[in-house]
C-alpha cells in the first residue's frame, strides 16, 4: 500500500510545556490507524498540528508526497485532509443544512450537492433535522453533524478527533459503524479515540502516545491482546 501520511520526528510545544516529543508514524491508503493514550498524552495535539490548527517546532509532515508544514488550515482541507474536531464544535445557532455548508466551503456548489446527498445517506437523522437548530440536537446528533461536516469536503483522509467522547454506549456503537462503513467505501481514516476496545477493533494498526511520546506500536489486533495494553488501557 502506498503511504499517504508520514509524521517524522515531530515536536509540539505549548510554551514551555513539550505536548509532543519527535513521533514518527505512517498511515497508508485505505487503512484506519488509531492512536489511544491517557488524557495529556498529544494525541489532540498531533491531529491539530497536522490541521494546520498549531504549528510544530521542529519535524515533517507529508500528505501524498508534499510538505504540510507552514500550510495554512484551509489548505490542507483543500489538499484532500478534513478533521473532525474533539467536542465536535457544530455551529450551535445554525441549521444542520448551514452546518454541512460551511463543510463544503473549499468546493463548488454542484459538488457539495452531490456530496450532501451521500452524507445524508449515511446519516439519514441529518436529513430528517436538515432544518433544526444545531444547538437541539442530542450530542450523538451533533457527532454526527461533525463528522458530516468533515466529509463535505470529500476528504482522502478523515480524522476523528474522540467521536465517541459523552455518547451512551449504544450511539457509540452507532458512530463506530458509520466510521467502519466509511472506511469500507475508501475513506482512509486517522482515529484518536479514549475507547481504546472500541477504537483497536476496527483498526488496521495502531500506535501508543504516553507524555507525548510513542511508546507502542504494531497491529490494532496484537496491541489489543497484549497485556501491558491490556492493563493500561483496557481495563485488564
Amino acid at each position: 500500500m502506498a503511504t499517504m501520511l508520514s509524521v517524522q520526528d515531530l515536536h509540539v510545544s505549548y510554551g514551555a510545556i513539550k505536548a509532543v516529543q519527535g513521533i514518527s508514524f505512517t498511515i497508508n491508503e485505505g487503512e484506519i490507524v488509531t492512536l489511544i493514550g491517557a488524557n495529556g498524552a498529544g494525541k489532540s495535539t498531533t491531529l491539530n498540528t497536522i490541521a494546520g490548527l498549531l504549528k510544530p517546532e521542529s519535524g515533517s509532515i507529508e500528505f501524498l508526497g508534499e510538505s504540510l508544514v507552514g500550510v495554512q488550515a484551509h489548505r490542507i482541507v483543500e489538499r484532500g485532509i478534513a478533521l473532525c474536531p474533539e467536542g465536535r464544535r457544530v455551529f450551535m445557532q445554525m441549521t444542520v443544512a448551514e452546518n454541512l455548508d460551511m463543510g463544503g466551503y473549499t468546493r463548488k456548489e454542484s459538488e457539495n450537492r452531490e456530496e450532501l446527498a451521500r452524507i445524508y445517506d449515511h446519516f439519514p437523522r441529518l436529513k430528517e433535522r436538515r432544518n433544526q437548530i444545531a444547538g437541539t440536537l442530542s450530542g450523538g446528533e451533533q457527532q454526527m453533524l461533525a463528522m458530516g461536516r468533515a466529509l463535505m469536503s470529500k476528504p482522502r483522509l478523515l480524522m476523528l478527533d474522540e467521536p465517541s467522547m459523552g455518547l451512551a454506549p449504544i450511539l457509540v456503537q452507532e458512530i463506530f459503524e458509520i466510521i467502519k462503513a466509511l472506511h469500507e467505501q475508501g475513506t482512509t481514516i486517522l482515529l484518536v479515540e479514549q475507547n481504546a476496545q472500541m477504537a483497536l477493533s476496527i483498526a488496521d494498526r495502531a500506535y501508543v502516545l504516553e507524555t507525548g511520546t510513542i511508546s507502542m506500536s504494531g497491529e490494532a489486533r496484537a496491541l489489543l491482546n497484549d497485556d501491558r495494553v491490556r492493563k493500561a488501557y483496557l481495563g485488564g
